[in-house]
């Protein structure tokens, strides 16, 4: 007999529904030396490495390229990539692709290695440049496989439907959106954060904690994403003091890598807000390091939004250990302002945009570009300042 529904049953809300999707992952030590043995499950005649010369100095490029050989593939290693991975090296990668009749992409490194990785797959299956796939869901043809294997705790890009890329000429980063970019899989390995110096682990550590804070309070969050966003926040606000203080610590490590890992799948699914919006326009403006300028914006963004979204800020000043109790809303934000102006301080993100080169002529341009950002649509306030 066939089921019927309820007659007090309604329609499904398009409003309401939420849909989750993210790739396969492994994770935890030695995972990186994978590379090989999925490589080959895709059936992979040549493989190209997409890397950056940090990453090969530090050792986990070949650390995955011997996991190739051992499992009998060839490959071309492609390095050509910068911090903020531009378009022109997204397309002379898919011609080292193309020219090396390549099938399999394995991307090693951070967001920039990962992001540019995308790009080349999106080129070699879809035949356009890469700047015209800007926007949500304008990927028609899949990437070829793809496989992660990220070495920064903080970007996600190793799990994400995003890839952020920069426009030399008109000075900014195009975020493509598409469920078509989440790679095949992933090999998440904490001990590649050993090589990475203080700074650094603080920058890509507060990126990951503005990725779930963000995710926490965008306006298509749902129950699933917000368990992984406050698991995030939970783990890196408890632990990112900790390890920029004792950088060889495997166990610390990981468990900024773990959170790194939840805020991936929580904004990989509700999105994000002004601060990436903000932080995409001064990266793509100056060629600022990423997790850096969400570490400068990110305070000023929850003040902006805090009277619109109160109670989830609660919640994430909760998650990174206040106790709020029965306080004001105004002695709340500010809390929650000081504990988060805190972690930064600490980590010695201390620069003030005019210290990065931002003057008051680059404000307007700044603010024109970041309204027009992907991310702008999911903050939670949208009563912004006009912009002259």
């Amino acid at each position: 007999m066939a089921h019927r529904s309820s007659p007090r049953e309604k329609a499904p809300d398009s409003r309401i529904l939420r849909k989750f999707d993210q790739p396969e992952f492994i994770f935890g030590p030695a995972a990186r030396k994978l590379a090989g043995l999925y490589a080959k499950t895709f059936a992979a005649g040549r493989v190209l490495v997409v890397t950056d010369p940090g990453v090969r100095a530090a050792g986990w490029t070949e650390d995955v390229t011997k996991s190739l050989e051992k499992a009998g593939l060839s490959y071309i290693v492609y390095d050509g990539v910068s911090p903020n991975p531009r378009s022109r090296e997204v397309m002379a990668g898919a011609a080292v692709y193309r020219g090396g009749n390549c099938d399999v992409i394995v991307a090693v490194g951070g967001g920039s290695p990962i992001d540019c990785a995308k790009g080349i797959g999106i080129v070699i299956s879809n035949e356009r440049h890469i700047l015209e796939f800007e926007g949500i869901d304008r990927v028609e043809f899949p990437m070829p496989p793809l496989i992660c294997i990220p070495t920064t705790g903080g970007t996600s890009a190793d799990i994400s439907r995003f890839a952020i890329i920069r426009n030399e000429k008109e000075t900014n980063k195009i975020a493509i959106v598409s469920k078509a970019v989440i790679p095949d899989i992933s090999l998440i390995d904490p001990v590649t954060l050993l090589s990475m110096p203080p700074y650094l682990t603080a920058c890509t550590a507060l990126d990951a904690l503005t990725h779930g804070i963000e995710a926490f309070v965008s306006p298509v969050s749902s129950p699933i994403t917000d368990l992984h966003a406050l698991e995030a926040i939970r783990l890196i606000a408890s632990n990112l003091i900790a390890v920029v203080e004792n950088l060889d610590n495997l166990e610390l490590r990981t468990k900024i890598m773990l959170g790194s890992l939840h805020a991936g799948i929580a904004f990989s699914n509700a999105s994000l807000g002004a601060t990436h919006a903000m932080a995409h326009s001064l990266g793509g403006l100056l060629d600022i390091h990423h997790g850096e300028c969400n570490a400068i914006l990110l305070d000023h963004v929850v003040e902006f939004n805090f009277q619109v979204a109160s109670a989830r800020y609660r919640q994430i000043g909760e998650a990174m250990g206040l106790k709020l109790g029965k306080m004001p809303l105004k002695a709340q934000r500010a809390d929650i302002l000081r504990r988060i102006q805190g972690l930064r301080e600490v980590s010695r993100i201390t620069a003030r945009l005019h210290e990065l080169g931002v003057s008051r002529k680059h404000i307007p341009v700044l603010a024109r570009k970041a309204i027009k950002d992907l991310c702008m649509v999911t903050n939670p306030r949208q009563q912004f300042p006009q912009v002259v």
